[in-house]
């Protein structure tokens, strides 16, 4: 097998591969969405008090790896709806995420329960299935067979 025959193999939709050859990138996809989650938006399960006393608290997450969980997810967005059908493009590179975040909000105690981390969670996970599925469009864009997409 040269290079070329692997990157052709790599580059052709998903939807006509054979089936080991369609699920192991669609398991690769979920596989780098969740990383790149885990790896920008670290797991503090030692959330302290800003200050004695504070309801909010101290979190490792920073804007510069929001800004990198942002540019992979479309990255890998962009990739899975060039090859694959967009409601599972979306569904496999947004779910991990969303499902990461869930189980880091629900671990983490809410002193005084006054912040709405399930209406939190909602909105940032539409927010990440919005924008991988508007990636996964403009990838599709650049699909060479653009006539015959399916959804």
């Amino acid at each position: 097998m040269t290079a070329g025959n692997a990157s052709a193999r790599l580059l052709t939709p998903l939807p006509r591969s054979p089936w080991p050859r369609r699920w192991l990138p669609r398991l690769l996809l979920s596989g780098l969405s969740a990383a790149a989650y885990a790896l920008c938006m670290p797991w503090d399960v030692g959330n302290r008090p800003a200050t004695p006393d504070a309801i909010n608290a101290t979190t490792p997450v920073t804007t510069l790896g929001v800004t990198i969980l942002a540019v992979a997810l479309l990255a890998l967005g962009a990739y899975a709806g060039r090859h694959d059908r967009l409601p599972l493009a979306a569904l496999l590179v947004a779910a991990p995420p969303a499902v990461l975040l869930y189980a880091s909000f629900a671990s983490h105690d809410d002193p005084g329960g006054i912040f709405p981390w399930q209406l939190a969670w909602a909105f940032f996970s539409m927010l990440m299935a919005g924008a991988v599925l508007a990636a996964a469009a403009v990838g599709r864009a650049f699909r060479k067979d653009a006539g015959e997409n399916s959804v």
